[in-house]
C-alpha cells in the first residue's frame, strides 16, 4: 500500500531531525524562510512602505524574530498578519531553536559526564571495570603513599593518576567516590571513562597502552550466565594485546584477577606481556583454610590484607641497606619486623622468608617487612641500633606424628567451595571431614567439586540438603560437635547486601543455638570447646563489622582489592602472598606460652630473641580477652612493651608447621 503525500512529508522531516542538531537547525531555518516569504507576499499588495517584495519579506522576518515590532504596524490587515508572524516566531524561532540548542547542550554535558573523551595521561594506573572491588581498590592505591612514591619514581611520573573504565560512567559514581572513606577529596585524582574492556575505542579512551599498570578486577556474572568472569578477563587481555600489535606499542603490566585458578595458564598465554594473575576464589580459600588451621588468624589477615589501620606487608628493593645482612637491617629498623628476602632465580623469585639472620642482602634482592607505615621500613642510621636478633635458618618441619582430624561444617554454597575443598586436600598433615549444607542439590555440588579438582579430593565431603536459616534444621545438624563452622556468602543472590544479610542472620541464629546447647549440657559443657565460627562476607560496606563483631570474619572484596593494588604497585608482593598462605614453606601461626622459656617480666624484644633461637620470627601477641575495641591482636608492638601474658594468651610467629 502506497503512502499518502502528508505521510511522505512527515517521514522526510523525521529523517532530517534524527540526523542531529545541525540538520534540525537547518529545518528550522528553512521554516523561518518560508514563513517570512509567505508573510511578505501577504502584505506586499498593501502599498507603502513596501516598494518591492524584498522589503515586504524583510518586514515579515523582523516581526517573526522580534515581537517588539508588533505595536508599530497600522491597518487591520497588517496588524493581523503581524500578529500571526509574531505568534509563529514564538513557536518556530524561539521555541524550536531553544529546544534544539538545549537538547544539544544536554547531550554534550551527558557525554562529558560519561567520559567519552580520551585521557591525555602517561604512566598512570588503569582499572578496567566498576564492581565491588573497585572502591576498595582505589582507596588502597590512594592510601599507599610510600609505595606510590616509589612506584612513581620507577615510572618517571610526578603524581598518581587513576583511570577507571566503567560500562557507563555517571555522576552517581563520582558521588560514591567522594563518600568513600579514604578517598574523599582525593577523588579528583580518579578519572572515569565509559566503555567495556573488550572495546578497542574504550581501551584507547583510557590510554591503556600508555599506562604503567592495568588492573583487571573480576566481576560476578551470576550462576546462570553462559559467559563467566574469567572469559571476560581473557577477552580483555586479548583486546589489549591486539591494540598493542596494531600500534606497535609496548605492553603494560597487567594484574588480572580470575576466579578459577585452572585458567591461569590460559590467561598467561592470552597476554604476551608482563602479567600477574591473582586467583580470587583460591586466595580466599587459602585464607579460610589457614584460619581453620590456626583459629584467630582472621584478625591478622584483616590487619595485614585489608588496608585498614595497623600494620601491612612491605616489599623493598635490596638497596635499602647496601651490603648489610638481615640482622643488621633489623637492628636499624626498630619499628619494623624483617621477615626475610626474595632472591632472583630463573626469571622469577625464590622466597627466603625464614633465612638465616646472617644472610647478606644483595642489590637485586627484595626485602620483606611488616610495619605500620612505609617510613618505618627505612633504616635509621642516626639512632642507636637495638640488640641484634640472631636466627638460624629453619627449612624443615617437625616429623609427622599421624594425621590430625578436623570436623568442618560449611553453611551455604558459592563458587569458592570447590577451591576450598581442593585447598583442604592439599594439607597432607591434616584430615578434614567436611559437611556442606545448602539448598543447592547435592548432585550439582558434588559434580562442581569433582570438575574443579585436578587431583583427587582427599578431604571427606558429605552433602546435606537443608536451609540453615530454619532453626529446626540447624538444630538437627548438631553444630556443637564440629571443630569449625564456616558461613559462606552466597553468590546466587541479586546483590552482596542480600547475601551478607542472609549470612549474618544465620550466624546470629547459630550463635544463639550454640549458647543454648552449652547451657543445657551444664557441667559437661565445661570440658568442651565451643566451635570456631568464621563468616565470609562479600559486601565491602560491611567493613565496619570487623571491629564490632566478636566473631572471625573475612570480607572477600577488601582482601582481593588489597592484593590487586599491592601487586600493581610492586609485582613481588604476589610471591610473598603465595609463600605465606599456601601449604608448605613459611606461614603465620600461633604458639603456646610454654613453647619459649620466657621470664614473667619479659618484653617483646625478649620474645623475639627466644623465637629466633628456634629459627622463627616473633610477630606479636594474641590476647585471650579482647580490649575495649574488641581487638585481641597486638601485631608488631613496641620492643619494650611487657608481654604480661595471661592465661590463654598466645604468641604469634612466622615459622613452619
Amino acid at each position: 500500500m502506497s503512502l499518502r503525500f502528508p505521510d511522505r512529508v512527515k517521514f522526510a522531516i523525521e529523517r532530517q531531525f534524527v540526523k542531529g542538531a545541525g540538520f534540525q537547525l537547518l529545518v528550522v531555518m528553512v521554516a523561518i524562510g518560508l514563513i517570512s516569504v509567505v508573510g511578505g507576499l501577504l502584505v506586499a499588495p498593501t502599498g507603502e512602505p513596501f516598494d518591492d517584495l524584498g522589503t515586504a519579506i524583510w518586514w515579515a522576518f523582523l516581526r517573526l524574530t522580534d515581537p517588539g515590532y508588533l505595536g508599530d504596524d497600522e491597518g487591520s490587515w497588517r496588524r493581523f498578519v503581524s500578529t500571526l508572524l509574531t505568534v509563529s516566531g514564538y513557536v518556530v524561532f524561539l521555541g524550536a531553536l531553544v529546544a534544539i540548542m538545549t537538547r544539544k547542550l544536554i547531550a554534550i554535558m551527558d557525554a562529558l559526564e560519561r567520559g567519552l573523551t580520551p585521557v591525555a595521561f602517561q604512566h598512570h594506573i588503569v582499572v578496567l571495570g566498576w564492581n565491588s572491588r573497585t572502591l576498595p581498590l582505589l582507596r588502597e592505591l590512594l592510601g599507599s603513599t610510600g609505595r606510590v612514591r616509589r612506584f612513581l619514581e620507577r615510572n618517571d611520573a610526578r603524581r598518581l593518576r587513576l583511570v577507571v573504565l566503567s560500562e557507563k560512567a555517571s555522576a552517581s559514581q563520582r558521588l560514591e567516590l567522594k563518600a568513600e572513606p579514604g578517598i574523599g577529596a582525593k577523588e579528583k585524582q580518579v578519572v572515569l571513562r565509559s566503555g567495556l574492556a573488550i572495546q578497542p575505542d574504550a581501551l584507547h579512551r583510557v590510554a591503556c597502552l600508555d599506562a604503567a599498570a592495568v588492573i583487571l578486577p573480576s566481576s560476578s556474572q551470576g550462576p546462570d550466565s553462559l559467559v563467566t568472569s574469567d572469559v571476560e578477563t581473557v577477552k580483555a587481555l586479548l583486546s589489549i594485546a591486539a591494540q598493542a600489535r596494531l600500534n606497535a606499542a609496548t605492553l603494560p603490566l597487567v594484574v588480572a584477577e580470575i576466579q578459577d585458578m585452572r585458567k591461569r595458564s590460559v590467561v598467561e598465554r592470552a597476554y604476551p606481556g608482563a602479567v600477574e594473575v591473582i586467583a580470587g576464589d583460591a586466595t580466599i580459600s587459602r585464607l579460610l583454610t589457614q584460619n581453620i588451621l590456626h583459629p584467630g588468624l582472621s584478625e591478622v589477615f584483616n590487619e595485614l590484607l585489608t588496608g585498614s589501620k595497623g600494620n601491612a606487608i612491605y616489599v623493598r628493593s635490596g638497596d635499602i641497606l647496601p651490603g648489610a645482612d638481615l640482622q643488621t637491617l633489623s637492628s636499624r629498623c626498630p619499628r619494623a619486623i624483617v621477615m626475610g628476602l626474595l632472591r632472583p632465580e630463573s626469571g622469577g623469585w625464590k622466597p627466603m622468608l625464614l633465612a638465616d639472620s646472617k644472610t647478606q642482602i644483595q642489590k637485586k634482592d627484595c626485602v620483606v617487612l611488616i610495619a605500620r607505615t612505609y617510613a618505618d621500613t627505612q633504616p635509621d642510621l642516626r639512632v642507636q641500633p637495638r640488640p641484634t636478633v640472631s636466627r638460624r635458618a629453619l627449612e624443615t618441619s617437625a616429623p609427622l606424628k599421624g594425621l590430625r582430624a578436623s570436623r568442618v561444617l560449611v553453611l551455604g554454597w558459592n563458587s569458592r567451595v570447590p577451591s576450598l575443598m581442593s585447598e583442604f586436600s592439599s594439607y597432607t598433615r591434616r584430615r578434614f571431614e567436611v559437611d556442606i549444607v545448602s539448598v543447592i542439590p547435592a548432585m550439582t555440588r558434588d559434580q562442581e567439586i569433582r570438575e574443579y579438582a585436578d587431583s583427587e579430593i582427599t578431604a571427606v565431603c558429605r552433602h546435606i540438603e537443608a536451609d540453615y536459616r530454619i532453626a529446626a534444621e540447624l538444630r538437627r545438624l548438631e553444630p556443637q560437635h564440629y571443630d569449625s563452622i564456616l558461613l559462606l556468602s552466597s553468590d546466587r543472590l541479586a546483590s552482596g547486601e542480600e547475601a551478607d544479610a542472609r549470612t549474618m542472620m544465620g550466624y546470629l541464629q547459630l550463635d544463639d543455638l550454640l549458647a543454648e546447647g552449652f547451657l543445657v549440657e551444664g557441667d559437661a559443657a565445661e570440658n568442651k570447646t565451643r566451635p570456631q565460627l568464621i563468616m565470609e562476607l562479600c559486601d565491602p560496606d560491611n567493613e565496619s563489622l570487623l571491629t564490632v563483631q566478636q566473631s572471625e570474619m573475612l570480607v572477600s572484596p577488601l582482601i582481593i582489592s588489597h592484593v590487586l593494588a599491592q601487586v600493581a604497585l610492586r609485582r613481588e608482593f604476589r610471591v610473598v602472598f603465595d609463600e605465606l598462605f599456601t601449604v608448605g614453606g613459611a606461614e603465620i601461626m600461633f604458639r603456646d606460652q610454654g613453647s619459649y622459656a620466657l621470664d614473667q617480666d619479659a618484653d617483646f624484644q625478649a620474645f623475639e630473641h627466644a623465637a629466633a633461637r628456634q629459627g622463627e620470627i616473633g610477630l606479636g601477641v594474641y590476647r585471650c580477652v579482647p580490649d575495649a575495641d574488641g581487638q585481641r591482636l597486638q601485631l608488631n608492638p613496641d620492643r619494650s612493651m611487657p608481654l604480661a601474658l595471661a592465661e590463654g594468651d598466645q604468641l604469634l610467629v612466622l615459622g613452619i608447621s
